[in-house]
């Protein structure tokens, strides 16, 4: 049975803080919150296209 991911509010987004390194924060069915380590935040997509592991990000 998958897992369930209550997606990310406004609120959670606006509160992540850079860390030392990298790290993403799961909104749920592939998607994911960027955090660098410079204060850069961005939403990455993972998908299969042509059965191929393949992603796409969003935004700044």
């Amino acid at each position: 049975m998958p897992k369930i991911v209550k997606p990310l509010t406004d609120k959670e987004i606006k509160a992540a803080k850079p860390k030392e390194k990298q790290y993403k924060l799961s909104d749920g069915q592939s998607l994911y919150l960027i955090i660098k380590p410079n204060g850069t935040k961005f939403f990455r997509f993972d998908f299969k296209f042509e059965n191929k592991r393949k992603s796409m990000s969003f935004g700044v």
